[in-house]
């Protein structure tokens, strides 16, 4: 195969018996590159290189202007809006939101030599017309809408004048001011000789200058076009060379050059669909490794439809593949560096009187390069800070706090906490803390973290510059989103042999480039074509009318490439998505359904639909057998005591008793905003313990408890506080918290106060701490039973043991009927605490006889639900807790103790 740039130098050469005398103007830098590469292999002595310029290198020097950075267009453009007379002018980051959409239409309306005044002219009536009304009084509101259309001229000429004072410009408005000096130009290089080669799609300004060249009769063009297109008079892949052809004084009197007959010719096309993004991705990978093993990757693209495919692209290829070129770049705006810097401007943006938010910094302090900052001889004082956060429950963190943790570090570092940063310092610490992310990758050799940092630097530098220059003041918002709308277009270039080996592009950069073998990914409607969406102020007919592209004229740009690919390729392999969603693309491209159903190309074509392969493995059993090293574990465990909660969790689930209780495995500790379930019922507990316990041995008299009501306030605050440091008690879900605690207990109390009107309660003891060391013949090691019981009372002389519970408590949890049952059936757990309780304290006093119950806070009206047995459904209950009832327990207990310490027995998963 000689590819469409071999055969057109191969016929300049025949006509002009040399090819480093001509001037070469190509689409793109990277057709630059091939071109000079197969002019090299025509020549046989060394020559310098002929002037070869990209179409917008070329109309730079016609203009002799430079193109504005991106951050220069954005500034210029807010500066000529600032200067209107619209009463109520957006501040910078609300002009950001639609400032690149205006320097876009802009862009347009001078690349396609709009008369700018007819069509302002027009958008304006248009606009007028729309907020039409029967009255002629406006809102204030539309009044400032229409003042911004009227003063679209103003912004467009002071914009343009600015630029042009410093000799600058946006792409449009470089290519008008080309058209405007194009005389002069040719008049300086009238003896050379210009050849414009691979064009399609040319904007008016490119098809006005490029016709002037051609006229000065020693000019040519060469298309890369199809005859089997160009001679279809709808296919759209030929849509703008049939109307060159058509339209071009030009070609009234000369031939089109560059035609060929290749796209009929035998060749392979395989049309694969896969599921989602990521399978293409893999799949394109497996075809690499096979075209690898085959020796066939040197004249292999594979072209990314959708460019964000990238990253799983580059981890899907195998690593046999030594060379690769990768023409896209990889958007700063994608990586890791970027998340930092999001996660700093989070900071500050969120930043309040009380201080940072916990969970900005938390982000902050996961980013990998902040714990590069903030390391330091080896400790690592991210998670220092993190740890400090969760421990004390900081909702909110000053820089007095960060200091009080590492108050040793580098203090340019830990001004990143300091809320009182303007727009100007926040700019200048990014980039003092860009440099000193340098040394650091400096001194480990990182080329990769060099390389952001340095064009994050660089975008920091023309941002700082910027704001030094300008009038107006910009926020810590505008800034964000100024700083990542840059980093959005900047790229790091991956290094390699741009002529060799695989190559890995976007469709535009496959232009005037052929290869035998193309594997295209994301073949969908969406994306290939991109369909109709239309990020502009001007609306469709306007555009129409003025001859501005269209959707139309999109839709015939992509159609030309994807065709173009297909020329000259002996294997083609279209990959497309057949999960379709709004994110990855529509149906499968209408491109593919064109290959179906042409009947001079669809005998070459096979369609598959590809899965990956599933293996189905049964699941086994979740479990851990008891080593002799784990069953130590388990004896320490007993010497320390386990608790009532800790038998009731192996109850429930031994292997989820085995990661809490032995390998301390417990739930992530997270600050609480608002407080959580286990911290309500803390903070009820200690509140009850310190209302009541000045009262033991005393028998509660209703003035006692009176007396009470006036401190609940105060000591639910002091509780609160304790068991969630930093909370805020006066708004949101903590005061309602705060509220319904204050109300819970008020209504305990008063529930007492009903109680004692008619009954006598003498107090004994709150939160009293017991352990007991259990007797099992069995077991040659110490078994400990510890616990802390909530209250007891007695009740007209009963004795009560009582548990308050937070949580729902019905009187079936608390009765048993059947003892087996206690051990085995989760549902009993109360039960089974209850008497852990009566256990430890009959051990430690001498009752004959005594009463178990729960008092639920949340449902005082049920009383106190106490623990009964019975001997059948029916049967009369038994709520005395006597020598026989705990020497049932007691076989429970021991029978459960052994199965915990019996090795045959594993730690087993219980749905819970």
């Amino acid at each position: 195969m000689q590819s469409f740039l071999e055969t057109t130098l191969s016929k300049l050469y025949t006509d002009h018996n040399s090819l480093e005398k001509l001037t070469y103007v190509v689409p793109s830098k990277r057709a630059a590159t091939f071109l000079i590469k197969y002019i090299s292999s025509f020549l046989k002595a060394p020559v310098f290189s002929p002037k070869i310029y990209s179409i917008e290198e070329f109309i730079a020097e016609i203009a002799d202007l430079e193109y504005a950075s991106n951050t220069a267009l954005l500034f210029e453009l807010y500066t000529s809006y600032s200067k209107t007379p619209i009463q109520q002018k957006d501040d910078f980051n609300s002009f950001l939101k639609w400032g690149q959409t205006l320097l876009q239409d802009f862009n347009e309306i001078n690349r396609y030599l709009i008369d700018d005044k007819t069509l302002f002219s027009y958008l304006s009536s248009i606009q007028k017309l729309k907020s039409w009304g029967v009255t002629d009084t406006k809102t204030e509101l539309i009044s400032n809408y229409l003042a911004f259309w009227t003063s679209l001229p103003k912004i467009y000429n002071d914009f343009n004048t600015q630029l042009l004072n410093k000799r600058k410009g946006y792409q449009g408005l470089v290519y008008q001011e080309a058209s405007k000096a194009i005389e002069a130009y040719l008049e300086l290089q009238y003896q050379q000789t210009f050849v414009f080669i691979g064009f399609n799609a040319l904007n008016k300004a490119e098809s006005s200058i490029i016709q002037k060249f051609l006229a000065n009769g020693n000019s040519e063009i060469y298309f890369d076009i199809d005859a089997y297109f160009l001679k279809d008079s709808i296919h759209s892949a030929s849509y703008f060379i049939r109307y060159y052809k058509k339209n071009w004084t030009y070609f009234s009197s000369n031939s089109l050059k560059g035609i060929t007959e290749n796209y009929s010719k035998k060749k392979s096309i395989q049309i694969i669909g896969v599921p989602k993004s990521v399978s293409q991705a893999k799949y394109s990978g497996s075809l690499i490794k096979k075209l690898h093993a085959s020796n066939n990757l040197k004249k292999t693209a594979l072209v990314l439809a959708d460019e964000t495919l990238l990253n799983p692209i580059l981890n899907a290829i195998p690593e046999k593949i030594s060379e690769a070129n990768i023409t896209m770049g990889l958007t700063l705006r994608n990586t890791t560096l970027a998340s930092f810097f999001e996660a700093i401007f989070e900071l500050h943006i969120n930043n309040g009187k009380n201080g940072f938010f916990y969970q900005d910094v938390l982000k902050f302090l996961s980013n990998p390069y902040a714990a590069i900052l903030l390391s330091s001889d080896g400790m690592d004082y991210s998670k220092k800070i993190k740890d400090t956060i969760h421990k004390n429950n900081w909702v909110y963190l000053k820089l007095e706090q960060i200091q009080s943790i590492i108050p040793s570090k580098d203090t340019s570092t830990l001004q990143l906490f300091n809320s009182s940063l303007n727009t100007h310092s926040l700019i200048q610490l990014l980039q003092n803390t860009i440099l000193i992310l340098k040394e650091k990758a400096s001194d480990e050799n990182n080329s990769f973290d060099l390389e952001q940092l340095y064009h994050s630097y660089k975008i920091g530098n023309q941002i700082e510059e910027h704001l030094n220059s300008s009038d107006f003041a910009i926020n810590t918002k505008s800034l964000k989103s100024l700083f990542f709308e840059l980093l959005s277009k900047e790229t790091l270039d991956f290094r390699g042999n741009p002529t060799e080996g695989l190559q890995i592009m976007g469709m535009l950069e496959s232009r005037v480039l052929d290869f035998e073998t193309v594997i295209i990914t994301s073949v969908n409607e969406g994306i290939l074509p991109s369909g109709k969406s239309n990020n502009s102020f001007i609306p469709y007919d306007v555009k129409l009318e003025f001859g501005l592209p269209t959707y139309k004229e999109k839709d015939a740009i992509y159609t030309y490439h994807f065709y173009r690919l297909l020329q000259r390729a002996k294997n083609v392999y279209l990959i497309y998505n057949t999960e379709p969603d709004v994110l990855e693309g529509g149906e499968k491209s209408r491109f593919i359904n064109q290959l179906l159903t042409d009947e001079n190309i669809n005998q070459y074509i096979s369609h598959t639909i590809a899965s990956p392969n599933v293996k189905s493995n049964a699941t086994k059993d979740s479990s851990v057998k008891k080593s002799p090293l784990l069953l130590e574990e388990l004896k320490l465990l007993a010497a320390k005591g386990f608790s009532p909660t800790s038998l009731t969790n192996y109850i429930r689930n031994p292997l989820g008793f085995y990661r809490q209780h032995v390998l301390k495995i417990d739930v992530l500790e997270e600050v609480e905003e608002s407080i959580a379930l286990n911290t309500f019922g803390t903070i009820i507990h200690d509140s009850l313990e310190d209302l009541y316990r000045p009262f033991i041995e005393r028998v509660l008299t209703p003035e006692m408890l009176l007396g009470l009501k006036e401190r609940v306030p105060v000591i639910i605050e002091r509780n609160f506080l304790k068991s969630h440091l930093g909370a805020d008690l006066t708004k949101g879900k903590n005061l309602i918290i705060y509220n319904v605690i204050i109300k819970y207990l008020e209504d305990f109390i008063k529930n007492e106060i009903s109680l004692i009107k008619n009954h006598q309660i003498k107090l004994l003891g709150v939160e009293q701490n017991l352990a007991i060391e259990l007797n099992i013949s069995e077991l040659d090691f110490p078994i400990v039973l510890k616990g802390k019981i909530d209250r007891i009372d007695e009740l007209d002389g009963q004795l009560r043991i009582i548990d308050y519970k937070t949580g729902n408590v019905t009187q079936a949890e608390v009765e048993l009927m059947d003892w087996d049952t206690l051990i085995e059936d989760k549902k009993y757990n109360k039960a089974f605490q209850l008497l852990c309780y009566a256990l430890m304290y009959s051990s430690k006093e001498s009752v004959s006889s005594f009463e178990a119950g729960i008092i639920p806070i949340k449902k005082l009206s049920l009383g106190i639900i106490r623990f009964a047995t019975k001997a059948s459904s029916r049967g009369s209950k038994n709520y005395q807790i006597d020598d026989e009832v705990l020497s049932s327990f007691q076989l429970q207990l021991k029978t459960l103790i052994l199965e915990i310490f019996n090795p045959e027995i594993p730690f087993v998963e219980k749905e819970v």
